[in-house]
């Protein structure tokens, strides 16, 4: 495929690309595991690269579609090696940023309050010793005039009554 210098970059590329885009683009689906998007990205920069490398198709070098194919696998496994690759991800679809939403947080804390209030006043009291006042099991029983076992033992048991309270009233477990 004997083509004129560099100015003539715009004719090697629609040439390139009429005779070797269909098979260079199935050759790429098939290097990135059917990622269609990197495929483009890939059959894009092969060809930006053919276009800025002209003299790569000269008859004597060889076959077009050969250098097409080790340039579109060169820059498979560059990207594959590269951080950008580990880091970044191409996709169609942009996810909406997270808000805060303090009408979430009000309903959280009324179903917690109503699952807490379905709870023993001792089961209640072990759980405001130890998880509200981050109390040790050791402090929340000098706190309670109780032994540190009934505080393991009130706390498993509070928990337990807490879990099942939530999912009666269609909290969060």
């Amino acid at each position: 495929m004997p083509l004129g210098p560099a100015s003539d970059g715009d004719r090697l590329l629609r040439t390139l690309h009429d005779e070797h885009g269909a098979a260079l683009w199935r050759y790429a689906l098939s290097l990135t595991g059917g990622d269609a998007a990197q495929a483009q990205d890939v059959v894009q920069e092969t060809l930006l690269r053919a276009w800025r490398n002209p003299n790569a198709f000269e008859p004597e070098r060889g076959s077009a579609r050969a250098w097409l194919y080790t340039v579109a696998r060169r820059i498979v496994i560059d990207d594959h090696r590269s951080a950008r690759r580990r880091h970044e991800s191409v996709t169609d679809h942009v996810p909406e940023p997270r808000t805060e939403d303090a009408v979430d947080q009000i309903v959280d804390r009324e179903v917690l309050r109503q699952a807490l209030s379905r709870l023993t006043p001792e089961h209640r009291e072990v759980l405001r010793q130890c998880y509200y006042r981050g109390r040790s099991v050791a402090e929340a029983a000098e706190a309670l005039s109780i032994s540190p076992g009934t505080v393991k033992s009130r706390t498993h048991y509070a928990i337990r009554a807490l879990r099942a309270a939530l999912q009666e009233l269609g909290g969060a477990e």
